[in-house]
């Protein structure tokens, strides 16, 4: 354990990335800490369910001692599928089939957090510490947080998604439009609310396709269900469409002239929607980004490498990273964190670009008029 020996390791973000880093290096006796914004681990509403994958987010899980907690929480047959054109024709049927990727088990995110919580030591998660800047202490960091805290850090990780605050401190290169907007939407108590679509889902995923737009909708074991709407649009659409995402009826309007040709049924998602609609444009990093690699700070998952959620590999990609960075901080085959670092990163970035191609092609292709016969090449 020489790069991180005698070290004191801060990560920004307690998310999948962050969590399981945390796990990783608590198991070789590291001294870290993890920092996050929210006030508490339900202070915001969980989205979709995650499909985590053999060769990354599994392989993590794993090596953090923890499948026996995941095959007690994750859910059978939730990664089954149903493909649905516009006008609500089923075209592909995982459950007729008898169909389940076995490989690709799905779990919802809050129990995932909670396996992942579990398993780290008490009072390693920082709540409520919105990270504001940093500036060189040493050989090391100064973190200031908006609640008026602050710490000193040998090692700072960061894994704050998204719109990372730490990510500049490494690089300015910025990701880019992809294309495509989407709405997030959520229906509690579905078998309720929304009884036609929750029938349809049968606990797992519909992906609806057609006129180069999609609509996602995903079960989760609470009883609800999320769903997006994913359509081509300029990239602030959002900001200067005029719309009020909090009234469920502009949005409603919105969605019969937007999604004019789609079938009425569709319809049941938002009227019935339990609470405030979120746009979500769709960015992604510059495949080809690179930068060199600092002795004292890193990053992974989304601050590393977003991109868009229609390939499935966001969380499984930011649980690879902690597993790879972890095995590079720990291994004796670096005598200091740079050269570690160096290699985590050089790998990452390899690893990360060529899943980002993959995905912005699947991004354009399921909001192509081929986007079914797609679909069904890759999962039928």
């Amino acid at each position: 354990m020489n790069a991180i020996k005698n070290k004191k390791i801060v990560i920004v973000g307690a998310g999948p990335g962050g969590l399981t880093l945390a796990r990783l290096l608590q198991m070789n006796g590291a001294d870290v800490k993890v920092y996050e914004r929210d006030i508490d681990k339900d202070a915001r509403p969980k989205g979709a369910t995650l499909d985590l994958h053999e060769e990354s987010g599994l392989a993590a899980l794993r090596e953090a001692g923890l499948m026996d907690a995941f095959m007690a929480n994750y859910r059978p047959g939730a990664d089954q599928m149903l493909i649905m054109d516009m006008h609500a024709h089923i075209v592909h049927d995982d459950h007729a089939n008898g169909q389940s990727d076995r490989s690709r088990p799905e779990i919802d995110r809050g129990p995932l957090q909670k396996i992942l919580l579990e398993s780290l030591q008490p009072g390693t998660v920082v709540w409520d510490s919105q990270f504001l800047t940093m500036a060189p202490h040493n050989d090391g960091w100064k973190l200031e947080f908006k609640n008026g805290s602050s710490v000193i850090a040998d090692l700072v990780i960061a894994a704050d998604g998204a719109n990372s605050k730490l990510r500049p401190y490494i690089t300015p290169i910025k990701p880019f439009y992809a294309g495509v907007t989407a709405i997030e939407g959520a229906v509690y108590n579905a078998e309720m609310q929304s009884p036609k679509i929750h029938k349809l889902l049968h606990d797992g995923k519909i992906f609806a396709m057609g006129n180069e737009q999609s609509l996602i909708v995903s079960s989760k074991g609470d009883g609800s269900l999320v769903f997006y709407p994913g359509f081509k649009k300029e990239e602030n659409w959002s900001r200067e469409c005029g719309i009020d995402f909090t009234d469920k009826a502009q949005v409603i309007t919105w969605f019969k002239k937007e999604y004019a040709g789609w079938d009425s049924s569709w319809l049941e998602l938002f009227e019935n929607a339990s609470s405030a609609f979120i746009p979500r444009p769709q960015y992604c990093m510059p495949p080809d980004q690179t930068w060199e690699a600092l002795p004292n700070l890193t990053l992974l998952g989304d601050a590393a490498h977003l991109m868009p959620p229609y390939a499935g590999e966001g969380v499984n990609m930011a649980m690879l990273d902690a597993l790879e960075l972890s095995q590079c901080l720990v291994s004796e085959d670096f005598a200091n964190t740079q050269t570690a670092i160096a290699a985590f990163e050089k790998q990452m970035r390899a690893r990360a670009s060529e899943t980002a191609r993959d995905t912005l092609e699947s991004t354009a292709a399921l909001h192509s008029p081929d986007a079914i016969t797609f679909l069904i090449n890759v999962f039928g």
